[in-house]
């Protein structure tokens, strides 16, 4: 039976719907290393949005069993593109520069996110990620659901210690289908995607383990 549970991370109010198919174990009150962590979060203010876990989550993008969750945010942006030619040759092609995207607490910003892939919070914690896995959108539309493992964290923070990213629920981003040509090199075009952002750290002895994970089969 899936289980439904909400609880408020950083500011936003997370929906896990059991999307590991296995209850979500939920403690009459949170250890003291999980209230310290949420305190933490608070920092970004006290407006709430909604992120919830896509009840068909794809294989290939859970983060692994010792990671939890410990930040979402739903982000708006554009995906950044440039007309380029391939560098081994062939017909020029819209290809990816860069995201620039605002990761939303509420209607306040709480993060920026650019090229790298980074993330940069309020209070200058920053990571970078590399892509670990991806999966197709629902909507063919839309630019893929990625996992992401942490390649550098910079400054104490928010960031600090994030290990995992998954980019979920994504909504348009893709290149256009026209436009780059040998008479357009070097031009740039913004395509607008909205996106889901889970960020992870390592859980603590005896914490509960929260992700948005793919059923078991």
């Amino acid at each position: 039976m899936r289980t439904l549970v909400e609880l408020v991370v950083g500011g936003v109010m997370v929906v896990l719907a059991g999307c590991n198919g296995t209850e979500v174990p939920v403690a009459a009150s949170a250890p003291e290393s999980v209230v310290a962590r949420e305190a933490e979060l608070q920092i970004f203010g006290q407006g709430i949005g909604r992120v919830r876990c896509p009840p068909d989550m794809p294989a290939g993008l859970d983060p692994p069993a010792e990671a939890t969750l410990a930040a979402a945010f739903p982000a708006r942006g554009v995906q950044i593109y440039v007309c380029a030619a391939p560098a081994a040759g062939g017909a020029p092609a819209w290809t990816l520069k860069a995201p620039h995207a605002i990761l939303f607490e509420g209607f306040e910003t709480a993060v920026i996110h650019f090229a790298g892939p980074s993330w940069q919070a309020l209070d200058g914690s920053l990571v970078t990620g590399a892509r670990i896995g991806s999966a197709p959108s629902p909507d063919p539309a839309s630019i893929p659901w990625l996992l992401l493992q942490a390649a550098t964290n910079v400054g104490p923070g928010l960031f600090a210690d994030t290990t995992w990213i998954q980019r979920l629920e994504t909504s348009g981003g893709v290149a256009p289908n026209t436009g780059c040509d040998d008479a357009h090199l070097g031009a740039q075009t913004l395509s607008p995607y909205r996106a889901d952002y889970f960020f992870y750290h390592t859980a603590a002895a005896g914490q509960h383990v929260r992700q948005c994970a793919a059923k078991s089969k």
